[in-house]
């Protein structure tokens, strides 16, 4: 007598190890490609510069427009407002950052008087940010 044996039928299997793998891969491509600083502020084209260095700590950001007014985040400022502003600032943090951001094509005298109303100020670490090309 022959006696008929039921196989079993083998159970797929699905390769996980691979589609981990893609979605990390995914993963890390979004992670490396988005920008997760959006800046506030004015819109101003900075000048480029070959050699520039991110800052650490949250800066004190003055701006300048292509019509040469002054802002203190988004607000606009005279420049008896601007020193005044900056001095509260500074009082309690005299090495805060401190960072003008003209526009590139706004008139040298006006970025200058940024400059100096920030050392009037008593701002130790002044900056001009710029862009990379």
């Amino acid at each position: 007598m022959l006696k008929v044996r039921k196989r079993k039928r083998p159970e797929i299997q699905w390769p996980l190890t691979a589609l981990i793998d893609i979605v990390f891969l995914l993963l890390i491509y979004f992670l490396l490609t988005t920008n997760f600083l959006a800046e506030e502020g004015i819109s101003v084209r900075l000048p480029q510069a070959q050699k520039a260095s991110p800052q650490q700590e949250e800066p004190i950001n003055i701006y300048v427009n292509k019509a040469g007014h002054f802002f203190l985040g988004k607000r606009e400022v005279s420049a008896r407002e601007l020193l005044v502003s900056l001095k509260e600032a500074l009082k309690t943090n005299p090495d805060r950052v401190v960072v003008i951001k003209a526009d590139r094509e706004v008139i040298l005298n006006r970025a200058v008087k940024a400059m100096d109303i920030a050392r009037a100020a008593g701002a130790q670490k002044l900056f001009l940010a710029t862009e990379q090309p």
